[in-house]
């Protein structure tokens, strides 16, 4: 029986020692890592409401077109949790809301019409969120949501398809909307 040699064992307890020196790396980078529901009710930071507070507090400021104010209905919806606009709002937000409707395929098969039978509907946000009373912006954005519908032959059906579809758009509009403003609140309260 021999003894071990020492030169075959000590690359194995250098490659060991690595390991353990990586997994005891990783575990601290991991450990420095959090994650926290958007729209818990825990503080943003020390000094900080909710996330679901903080929303609560922001004013839409009115917008001039149909799809526009679909918009702004649905946020003052979504940020007050149907509780409707703040009396005494924290923050501004000034919202654009653009419209754009094309037709999108030709499907009719054995008629001489050449009218389209699908179209969509893209709603563009722009927003502006700011402090209520300094008029400091805080966070900008823009966000797109397209909505198809079909076309029947029926002009009031065509034309009552277009609407459900932008009032579609709309209410996903507002909620990829509110979701961006909650994350930029989030950053402002852990840098402010």
């Amino acid at each position: 029986m021999s003894l071990p040699d020492p030169e075959k064992t000590e690359p194995s307890r250098v490659l060991r020692r690595m390991a353990f020196a990586g997994l005891v790396g990783s575990l601290a980078f991991v450990s420095a890592c959090t994650v926290r529901p958007l729209y818990s009710s825990a503080p943003l930071s020390v000094s900080q409401a909710s996330a679901s507070a903080e929303l609560a507090l922001i004013a839409v400021k009115p917008v001039g077109s149909r799809s526009g104010q679909q918009v702004r209905n649905n946020l003052i919806f979504g940020f007050g949790r149907g509780a409707g606009e703040p009396a005494s709002p924290a923050y501004s937000l000034n919202l654009g809301v653009t419209e754009a409707v094309e037709s999108a395929a030709l499907v009719q098969v054995g008629t001489n019409e050449d009218e389209p039978t699908a179209g969509s509907v893209t709603l563009t946000g722009n927003y502006t969120l700011s402090d209520a009373k300094s008029g400091v912006v805080i966070a900008s954005g823009k966000r797109s949501i397209t909505s198809s519908f079909d076309r029947p032959r029926q002009e009031f059906a065509a034309y009552r398809a277009q609407i459900d579809a932008e009032n579609r758009a709309a209410r996903e509009l507002a909620e990829a909307l509110q979701l961006s403003i909650a994350q930029d609140l989030a950053r402002h309260g852990k840098a402010g």
